[in-house]
């Protein structure tokens, strides 16, 4: 058996709708695991998330949660917790950003992007974690940034945020690792989302970003998909506490 190969494992993905969070749960599915998909936009009925899992022959099921709501976060919570099947993987990929000057950046988006991009993440695994500690395995995945490393500009919640994900990813698996369950994170480069279309439409931004990656080009949401495999199987059972960087070579420059 491929150490890759995640049939029979059931995974629950946030973010699911679009981007990175979308090719994520496509990649599990052709791995072989069936995949729960939360957004606070995803329909129960047909989706690009819904036809990507079962396209590849897996069980997909909708949940829809919006993570900057406490209520509604831990309604999922509770949901994932008692109504779904026990949890082998958890990739803690939902996240929003907000772009202001540090001295013009309001408290309630400081608020709501703390709540989506670090609060819920936190909460969520450690409920489902415990399903984990008890079975004696489990596989958590957390999207970080290269905000983790670096501080960007006007993004200053952002990436407070994905700085308190590398350190949350650390301290996890100092405490999990001996009791079998694995805590990485996976941090994306510049890739072609939402969250960076101000960026890609900024022609000196677009032009700068774009000379420092030694690979030439803006990631895709699939150039996650190899990363997130390999740290939801049994070829990382050894891996604990990376933040493991996907980035065309941004960080090596």
């Amino acid at each position: 058996m491929s150490p890759f190969d995640l049939t029979g494992r059931q995974a629950v993905v946030t973010g699911v709708s679009r981007g990175i969070g979308l090719a994520m749960a496509a990649g599990l599915a052709r791995a072989g695991a069936d995949v729960i998909g939360v957004s606070a936009t995803l329909d129960d009925g047909d989706s690009p998330a819904r036809r990507a899992v079962e396209g590849a022959g897996r069980r997909f099921r909708a949940m829809r949660a919006d993570l900057a709501d406490d209520a509604a976060a831990a309604a999922l919570t509770e949901q994932l917790r008692d109504d779904a099947p026990p949890i082998d993987i958890l990739v803690n990929n939902a996240g929003t950003i907000h772009r202001a000057p540090a001295a013009e950046h309001a408290d309630d988006a400081w608020d709501r992007v703390l709540a989506v991009n670090l609060s819920a993440p936190f909460r969520l695994t450690r409920e489902l974690g415990r399903g984990m500690l008890a079975r004696g395995r489990g596989k958590v995945i957390f999207t970080a940034s290269m905000l983790s490393f670096q501080g960007g500009i006007t993004v200053p919640s952002y990436t407070a945020s994905k700085s308190a994900i590398a350190g949350l990813t650390r301290a996890l698996a100092n405490e999990w690792a001996p009791l079998g369950v694995n805590v990485n994170a996976i941090a994306p480069g510049y890739v072609a989302t939402d969250n960076t279309a101000a960026l890609r439409a900024d022609a000196a931004r677009d032009q700068a970003i774009l000379q420092r990656i030694p690979a030439g080009r803006w990631g895709t949401p699939d150039d996650l998909i190899g990363a997130t495999v390999f740290l939801a199987s049994a070829a990382s059972d050894y891996v604990h506490g990376a933040v493991l960087p996907v980035d065309g070579g941004w960080l090596a420059r």
